[in-house]
């Protein structure tokens, strides 16, 4: 047993914590120091289940020695080597058998990749390929991003721009020529569903709002989660998304879907434009892309709009964007290591045999005091607590710190519950989870 599970603690001044109340964390630190399969081991030795996959990221569980072992050998074999006129045959590898199970019907799959180091990342680098398409068209006049209110698309300048989170842009200046759709979530209308929600296919009705108001010849983009997860798990209703791809086409409208939660097999299917059978235009994608082992991320593209940069003089760069770690050798040999533990255990679609058993086991939890929503598909469930007066997002954080003492790692957002466990659950950790929760949702009453 290591000193750290034996309970020696590390100095907690220095490291600035992100998306933490860093001096009510340093007050009472909950610490993991080693993770296997389904579980983590906290400092003081306890098995705590990782009921949110890391961070929507380590799809096929924790300790996995292929991906170790594939990383080893790619450091010791080429650690480093740049991108930038440059190749190194891992990253082209990886990205072609990423292009295999690219999101999209065969014959039209994004098959294009351009890697990135986060989600983050991802995003930016997906608007502004969305902007020099239109610009390499003829299209110059559209610059103009359209995102959605409630969504998250990381914490760069362009996606704290086009996301709807009030707290990730308060104290920041955000892009010009940015607007935003209204968010699908309705309460009233929607509550304890499975699956996609029969009611609100019309919300998507608002990007003709803002085509009347800015002129579809503004509008370069339009980026959507298909599943927003941190604003607390949004499904989107029956007819929303195919909608939207309608209006896009229609007005010459890019779609993206920001798939950094949802890809990789989180609702049982490879990704969820292969779940929701509509194509986008580009896909961002990151954490299961490598099982969160390795930082990366990728932009799948169409065809139509890699080709649409590819004219002008063979010997001049298409896309003046880039990163020093794009296609880093070392989080390829991950990813592709990563693939074929998706590929051969069957991770990408198992979430679809699963479902069933994952939704029944979370619904079991309406009638609970404060339970006022539950939300589920795929291995994803929200689970809304009543606020309580004065005090939003309290219950749910007691909720959290009482399932952590108990064994169970949740995430929150304000008063909502995020579950999203790696796709190697099975049934009777379904079953103890949900009990767990259970429980410390009467506590919190």
């Amino acid at each position: 047993m290591s000193d750290r599970v034996k309970g020696n603690s590390p100095k907690l001044e220095s490291f600035w914590m992100p998306f933490t109340a860093n001096r009510q964390f340093k007050a009472s630190p909950r610490m993991l120091v080693a993770a296997s399969g389904m579980y983590y081991t906290s400092d003081d030795g306890r098995q705590v289940m990782d009921g949110t996959a890391g961070l929507w990221c380590v799809n096929a569980g924790h300790g996995r020695r292929s991906i170790a072992e594939a990383v080893e050998r790619q450091l010791m074999t080429l650690d480093f080597a740049p991108t930038f006129q440059m190749g190194h045959p891992t990253a082209f590898d990886f990205a072609e058998r990423l292009a295999a199970v690219a999101p999209g019907p065969a014959g039209a799959k994004l098959d294009r990749v351009f890697f990135t180091g986060s989600g983050s990342e991802s995003v930016d680098t997906a608007l502004k390929i969305a902007l020099a398409y239109q610009r390499a068209i003829g299209q110059g006049t559209r610059t103009r991003l359209i995102g959605r209110e409630r969504g998250y698309h990381g914490v760069g300048f362009g996606g704290i721009s086009v996301g709807g989170i009030l707290n990730n842009r308060r104290v920041y200046p955000t892009l010009n020529g940015t607007d935003h759709l209204r968010h699908t979530h309705d309460l009233a209308r929607n509550a304890f569903v499975k699956g996609q929600p029969e009611h609100g296919a019309e919300l998507a009705d608002d990007l003709e709002r803002l085509v009347a108001l800015h002129g579809a010849e503004t509008i370069a983009a339009c980026i959507v989660e298909p599943v927003a997860g941190s604003t607390g798990v949004l499904i989107p209703p029956k007819g929303y998304l195919e909608r939207l791809r309608d209006i896009c086409t229609r007005y010459g409208i890019l779609l993206i879907f920001d798939e950094v939660i949802s890809g990789f097999g989180r609702l049982g299917a490879p990704f969820a434009t292969d779940y929701f059978g509509v194509v986008p235009d580009l896909v961002t994608t990151a954490k299961g892309l490598t099982n969160g082992i390795i930082p990366m991320g990728a932009v799948f593209a169409s065809r139509k709009v890699h080709d649409g940069l590819m004219h002008g003089p063979e010997e001049v760069i298409e896309l003046f964007h880039g990163y020093t770690y794009s296609g880093h050798p070392v989080s390829s040999a991950a990813g592709i290591a990563a693939l074929s533990i998706y590929e051969e255990e069957g991770l990408l679609t198992r979430a679809s045999d699963l479902g069933d058993d994952w939704a029944t086991s979370v619904h079991e939890l309406q009638g609970r005091k404060n339970v006022i929503d539950i939300r589920t598909i795929g291995l994803i469930a929200g689970i809304e607590l009543a606020s309580r007066p004065g005090a939003p997002g309290s219950r749910a954080y007691d909720v959290f710190v009482d399932c952590f003492q108990r064994g169970l790692l949740i995430r929150t957002t304000g008063d909502i519950i995020a579950l999203s466990p790696p796709l190697i659950i099975d049934r009777e950790q379904i079953a103890s989870a949900t009990a767990i929760l259970a429980e410390a949702i009467n506590r919190a009453a």
